[in-house]
């Protein structure tokens, strides 16, 4: 599916007026996450010195930053804090600041499940995430040998909005999503060419892909602790048998702790991915992109047996802001996968899955999401009038056509542009 224009057109962008014109918010929680969206920006539009800030609310303590990724106008913001109370509260001031936001990203980067439940699929470091649904991991009832997490539908936030389901709904078409994920792929190199070709740059190479042999996951008994006498011989809580890990081998890496690498979890898509790469190490690893359930607490998970059980509720990721941002404005989480929420967790991978959910966020921009067209006539809208159905742009037989997910059963009309003309589209008992 082509997304950029003819070689040699380029497009033009106005400056927005005001506040009023922006439709996209992104929000991240640490400052890596704000460093890899901010480096895919393609036009800010803060300027040093301007006569006309967009500034903000009264009341408002955050504060922004404005631009454009592709054809959508976003302001970006980063929380004081981590958790879900500290992105309910800037979620909350963004929008008596921002009143059009239509979509909230939460952009950066989660725990993942080593398996999807449903196809039993291999997730690995460096993998997006989008969530469909919401689970509040921490919500829920402490009984005296174990947590009940509280998931009805009452104590569970809201289903996403409709127009968010049918952008979730094209991500399951097949052709849309290998789209997504080749356009990604290039936001990325982009994304790590533009880093390390900066003059003021700190970090070389800091969004190069770590290396699949630091992709380590152990079996879900192994605790990442002192072993054997040379390592744990200063540590008689580690070395007592059954025992929880001390703290300070939290702070160290698997090398330095001796783990067992007999341990280790075999993994076919890993292998496989492995034997196509060559000897020298790749800028990135073909990346892959999941939708569904995301887990969101206040607490850090770093226990393979508590990652096990929101894995039998079908969760497949664990973050810390989507909950607080969820029941203010329509949004979806997109974060990369930096550890499997594990004994062994560590900040080896957050830079490089800061990137690649930055990257799979501007590529589901421009492939999912249509911008809502007002004051204008019908012949240069990009969707139905309401606004709120994925539409994917194509040619049938030389002339140009709009198709629609179409979501109600209502008795709404649901415009299909052809060519120059615009007609009805038939309802699913009309075929």
């Amino acid at each position: 599916m082509a997304t950029s224009l003819a070689a040699g057109q380029r497009q033009e962008f106005a400056r927005p007026t005001s506040r009023d014109d922006f439709q996209i918010a992104i929000v991240c929680a640490l400052p890596l996450e704000y460093d890899a969206i901010s480096l895919l920006i393609d036009q800010v539009w803060d300027v040093k010195g301007d006569q006309h800030p967009f500034g903000r609310a009264p009341g408002d303590p955050n504060t922004y930053r404005n631009g454009r990724i592709s054809s959508f106008n976003v302001v970006l913001v980063l929380l004081p804090n981590m958790g879900k109370v500290e992105a309910a509260g800037a979620t909350a001031s963004l929008r008596s600041s921002y009143p059009n936001i239509s979509l909230v990203l939460v952009i950066g980067i989660c725990g993942g499940m080593p398996f999807t439940r449903e196809k039993e699929e291999e997730i690995l470091l460096g993998d997006v995430i989008i969530s469909n649904i919401l689970i509040q991991y921490d919500f829920g009832r402490q009984l005296s040998d174990r947590f009940l997490v509280k998931d009805s539908i009452e104590d569970s936030p809201g289903r996403p909005a409709q127009h968010i389901r049918s952008m979730l709904r094209l991500l399951e078409v097949e052709s849309i999503r290998d789209d997504v994920e080749d356009d990604a792929a290039q936001y990325l190199q982009m994304l790590q060419r533009k880093h390390d070709g900066h003059p003021k740059q700190r970090k070389l190479g800091k969004y190069k892909y770590p290396g699949a042999q630091k992709d380590k996951l152990f079996d879900c008994s192994y605790q990442h602790k002192h072993h054997g006498p040379s390592s744990s011989s200063d540590c008689s809580l580690c070395a007592a048998q059954g025992s929880s890990a001390c703290e300070r081998s939290m702070g160290l890496s698997c090398n330095d702790l001796h783990c067992d690498l007999s341990r280790l979890v075999h993994r076919e898509r890993l292998v496989a991915a492995q034997m196509q790469i060559s000897s020298d190490q790749p800028a990135f690893f073909p990346l892959r992109v999941f939708v569904g359930r995301m887990g969101s607490g206040d607490g850090v998970i770093r226990s393979a047996k508590h990652r096990q059980e929101l894995a039998e509720r079908g969760v497949i990721g664990v973050e810390m802001e989507g909950a607080g941002v969820w029941d203010q404005l329509p949004c979806i989480v997109v974060k990369g996968v930096c550890d499997y929420a594990d004994s062994h967790k560590n900040k080896g991978w957050q830079d490089y899955a800061a990137a690649t959910a930055a990257s799979v966020a501007k590529a589901v921009l421009e492939h999912c999401v249509t911008p809502l067209v007002t004051g204008r006539d019908p012949s240069s809208y990009c969707s139905s009038g309401s606004g709120h159905h994925a539409v994917v742009h194509g040619t049938v037989s030389g002339s140009n056509v709009v198709m629609g997910g179409i979501h109600s059963t209502g008795g709404g009309t649901n415009n299909v542009r052809i060519g120059d003309n615009w007609g009805r589209a038939a309802s699913w008992g009309e075929i």
